[in-house]
């Protein structure tokens, strides 16, 4: 494979995503076709429009990087790769579903780091919220940036400042793993918000509107751009893979909260 030119690579992911977000807002307040819904989850046919959108564009651009994507993909490829996408079309799709315009699209390069086949670190990401016109961005090493302006974590010191985000994934057992979580913070916190977005959580707290976010059972294709754009800004994107299955616990922070939030996390863990 040739060398990529990571600001070619995020340029590119940037126009796919436009395009999935352009189906979106179209679509926003349309009957959709449901292809499967479970007690915590829904998935749409619009959801894999979207990710055949974006595979389209980025496999114009760099036809020899295989995407890993919410909605399908060829694990031993991906997992054997040199570089990787990292793709989810519609991030929030149950508010998506119902007319909420509280969701994004989400699109991460990776890189392989090592010989294990797991082995892989984000070099690039874009988060796009069509519905209000954001872009977040972000390349290794550079500052993360909303709609072309630098932009950095918050720098509140104390739990009973913050605005913390939680996330309870689809099983019960993630439910039941992060709800005395929800209970323990929930007085001592400014605010507790679950918004329904993981990418879009992750951003916010990438520009200081959220000071944290929390949640255990979520998927790669979730966290993996907006992870890289939390550490650009100055962030911790703290994460644990629990399963083979591209799931992972977080604790992602202004970097000031982590011990905090993780001494609360880490009592729950062991009752």
């Amino acid at each position: 494979m040739k060398s990529v030119r990571l600001p070619a690579a995020l340029a590119a992911s940037v126009v796919a995503a436009r395009a999935a977000g352009d189906l979106m807002c179209h679509n926003l307040r349309r009957t959709k076709k449901v292809n499967e819904a479970t007690a915590h989850d829904i998935k749409l046919e619009l959801d894999v429009r979207c990710q055949r959108q974006i595979t389209r564009v980025l496999k114009a651009e760099y036809p020899d990087i295989p995407v890993l994507g919410e909605e399908g993909y060829d694990d031993a490829e991906v997992r054997n790769a040199e570089m990787r996408w990292v793709v989810d079309p519609i991030d929030g799709t149950v508010n998506y579903a119902h007319g909420i315009p509280h969701a994004c699209v989400c699109i991460a390069l990776q890189a392989r780091t090592g010989t294990k086949p797991g082995a892989f670190e984000t070099v690039t990401g874009a988060v796009l919220d069509p519905f209000q016109e954001e872009l977040w961005t972000a390349i290794v090493g550079k500052p993360s940036r909303l709609n072309g302006r630098k932009i950095q974590v918050s720098r509140r010191r104390k739990l009973a400042d913050a605005m913390v985000s939680i996330g309870f994934a689809k099983s019960d057992r993630t439910l039941q793993q992060m709800l005395p979580v929800f209970n323990d913070l929930f007085p001592k916190v400014r605010k507790l918000r679950l918004m329904g977005s993981a990418g879009l959580a992750l951003t916010y707290v990438a520009d200081g509107r959220f000071d944290a976010y929390l949640e255990a059972g979520i998927r790669l294709w979730d966290i993996a751009a907006g992870g890289l754009i939390v550490e650009c800004a100055g962030g911790r994107f703290g994460r644990e893979e629990i399963e083979s299955d591209h799931r992972y616990a977080i604790n992602v922070n202004n970097g000031l909260l982590h011990g905090s939030l993780q001494a609360i996390l880490d009592e729950h863990a062991q009752a």
